[in-house]
């Protein structure tokens, strides 16, 4: 049995996720392609075990992390119940459905049969009896939103989940959830949506955004300008685009990095006018004394409304230079207005097309 540093929660900052009594830190561990069968579980624990031991509370899963899918939930229940059983109140462990899990029609999606069976099998997986935060993984245009919205509201009526939320719902989408989930009466808590220096699709506005109190009329706005307005907390995956916000790609692919063995990081992004702001950004960062990530972690709080950047991390020293992003999270006007102009879309939202632009 691990015991945590009994000094873990002084360094770490936390936001509330909106307006609920829910804080959360302002990094928190993401498990998407750093937890599974690819890793050794001595490396994963020792991981987990170093978060905590730091101030993050927040564990966040999917049931297709890994590879394979499952694996990731599978080996964060094996850590929780060897090191971490006696501080599982003090950890706030969420989980999704909504991509694909298992063959056949119910095996993806967002309704209320494909969800909730995937709840339950998460559940399991991590020997847990209800998670904290559940989410619908992505919009599902063959669903009624009312089915899946129910669906949530079934996950935290029955105590499978404390709070339940959105990922990667566009602005227009997100209304609509808002809008059918307050006619249940269903507290949505988190939107999760991806934004980084080079997909900054959260901050602009959304046409076809119906305007609350307005009656037929529209406004235009942003994902954040619809989460503020009603109370969401925002939490972030990929700030650092998946490692290109890094000084690992600044001068080429290295051999056995992510974008050199294909998968989400294509090496198609990496092009010369990208590199030529990845560059850029680099020399900002030095001439604040940050590294390139740490800069783009600084830069992705410096909006409230965010409530923690989600991070995945292959080691405890990875963690930690990331980490150390947050003991100073001042930007001035000058590096702000600087970083504007090479923080420019680098066509690395991959969701886009399956969540967000729905």
């Amino acid at each position: 049995m691990h015991l945590p540093d009994p000094h873990r929660y002084d360094t770490m900052t936390y936001r509330r996720a909106g307006r609920s009594g829910l804080a959360l830190p302002v990094i928190s561990l993401g498990l998407w392609q750093s937890f599974g069968a690819a890793h050794p579980l001595s490396t994963q624990r020792e991981i987990l075990l170093h978060a905590v031991d730091r101030g993050i509370t927040h564990i966040d899963l999917a049931n297709n992390y890994g590879p394979p899918p499952g694996a990731a939930e599978e080996s964060f229940g094996s850590v929780l119940r060897t090191d971490l059983a006696a501080v599982r109140d003090e950890l706030v462990i969420s989980t999704k459905a909504g991509y694909r899990m298992w063959p056949g029609p119910y095996g993806e999606g967002s309704s209320r049969k494909y969800l909730l069976a995937s709840l339950d099998q998460s559940l399991a997986r991590m020997g847990v009896d209800h998670v904290d935060l559940f989410y619908s993984h992505r919009y599902d245009p063959t669903t009624p939103l009312e089915e899946t919205m129910g669906a949530l509201r079934t996950a935290l009526d029955s105590g499978r989940a404390r709070y339940v939320g959105i990922s990667s719902y566009s602005a227009r989408r997100t209304v609509e959830a808002l809008e059918v989930a307050r006619g249940i009466g269903l507290p949505l808590t988190l939107h999760q949506p991806s934004y980084s220096m080079l997909n900054r699709w959260i901050e602009r506005p959304g046409a076809g955004t119906a305007a609350e109190g307005t009656g037929p009329g529209t406004v235009d706005r942003s994902l954040l300008d619809v989460l503020g307005d009603a109370g969401l907390g925002t939490i972030v995956f990929s700030p650092l685009a998946q490692g290109m916000l890094t000084d690992k790609y600044l001068h080429g692919i290295p051999e056995g990095s992510r974008a050199s063995r294909g998968g989400p990081l294509r090496t198609e992004f990496l092009t010369g006018d990208t590199l030529g702001h990845l560059r850029a950004l680099d020399e900002i960062a030095a001439s604040t004394g940050r590294s390139l990530a740490q800069l783009a972690l600084v830069w992705a709080l410096r909006d409230e409304r965010v409530t923690s950047l989600l991070l995945g991390a292959s080691s405890v020293a990875q963690l930690d230079e990331n980490l150390a992003a947050i003991q100073d999270t001042h930007l001035e006007p000058a590096v702000l207005e600087a970083i504007d102009r090479h923080a420019v879309d680098a066509g690395v939202n991959i969701w886009a097309e399956r969540s967000s632009d729905l």
